[in-house]
């Protein structure tokens, strides 16, 4: 664990029960013993398939869904929460810390509420404000680092772009002033100039507030030039982890490799190159045994199968959680 790390995770594992049938319920493991340090004021982006559970590991760490293994704790120098164990008043004021920015804003906003009153919700609920003059400035100060205007405050959510929706959840989730903010997917539903747009504004808000996000995202271009470091999980595990340009020069796991490889480029020479997954993704409740990935892995063998691989260290910030990966990593370099 680093000293400058704001959430930490060991072990972490997050199951449902699911099914009742004859022989009882069986478990979806969606987060299956995934360890994680998250450095305070950084980007750190979240990468995998749909399905490789991101978005549980996302609200796991908010405290949104029960925690069924291991440990996570935030740390923001004020206090040290224990996320497996929070409850009561000290979960009520962790919900000031830790926020979520919805994929779809439009679905997250309530239509029949104006913009002011969508805003200032969380100051009313969490009462962090004693009156409605302290709300209202409090409302106007965060809309306008947002780039919402007086006037967009008295209108309703149907009145606005997809864009200018998204800056109202992000303004709702400053409003109580967090240190960690959780964005799952949240450009996904944009075009992609206004994606560029949101982008910019989350990481000039990084930048003057010292927020701490976890930027959950399937479009590796996006995190290429957003994340300080990014982590890529497949069904419930992390297979990888490094700094941002360190995982983009040199990714290690094959699935990371298959994964860069289906980004879109413009130079003509590069088409054929992307490495092609077969299948899909497996079943949570039914997974392999060995290596999660060995079903659709090309370069997977009987070890593969048998042993699950454990995330190595081997420096520069670098995980990766590969049996094969210094032998392929000299192949490709022979």
């Amino acid at each position: 664990m680093s000293d400058d790390s704001l959430i930490t995770a060991r072990d972490l594992s997050v199951g449902f029960k699911i099914g009742s049938g004859f022989f009882g319920k069986s478990i979806l493991k969606a987060v299956d013993h995934v360890d994680i340090d998250i450095a305070k004021g950084s980007f750190f982006g979240l990468v995998g398939e749909s399905g490789s559970g991101k978005t549980t590991l996302g609200r796991a760490l908010l405290k949104a869904v029960p925690i069924t293994g291991g440990t996570a704790h935030y740390r923001d120098g004020e206090v040290d929460y224990d996320l497996t164990t929070l409850s009561g008043p000290a979960l009520k004021d962790y919900r000031k810390r830790a926020q979520l920015i919805f994929q779809d804003p439009y679905a997250a906003l309530s239509p029949r509420m104006t913009v002011r009153d969508i805003i200032a919700e969380p100051l009313e609920v969490m009462g962090l404000t004693k009156t409605r003059e302290e709300t209202d400035a409090r409302v106007r100060e965060i809309a306008a680092k947002c780039r919402l205007n007086l006037e967009h405050l008295r209108r309703f959510p149907h009145a606005f772009s997809g864009g200018q929706r998204q800056r109202i959840s992000i303004a709702r989730a400053l409003v109580s002033g967090p240190q960690f903010i959780v964005a799952d997917e949240s450009v996904a539903a944009l075009d992609v100039s206004i994606q560029a747009d949101v982008l910019n504004l989350l990481k000039q808000i990084q930048r003057d507030l010292g927020i701490t996000f976890l930027f959950i995202s399937h479009d590796l271009s996006v995190v290429a030039h957003t994340c300080d470091h990014v982590a890529v999980m497949y069904l419930g595990r992390l297979v990888e982890s490094a700094p941002t340009r360190t995982l983009f020069a040199a990714p290690r796991h094959p699935y990371t490799k298959a994964l860069f490889s289906a980004i879109p480029s413009l130079d003509p020479d590069d088409r054929g190159r992307a490495q092609k997954l077969e299948g899909e993704i497996p079943s949570p409740t039914n997974q392999p045994s060995g290596c999660k990935f060995h079903t659709r892995c090309p370069f997977a063998i009987d070890r593969c199968r048998a042993e699950e691989p454990l995330l190595e260290h081997p420096g520069d910030g670098h995980e990766v959680a590969c049996h094969r990966w210094r032998e392929l990593l000299a192949e490709t370099a022979a």
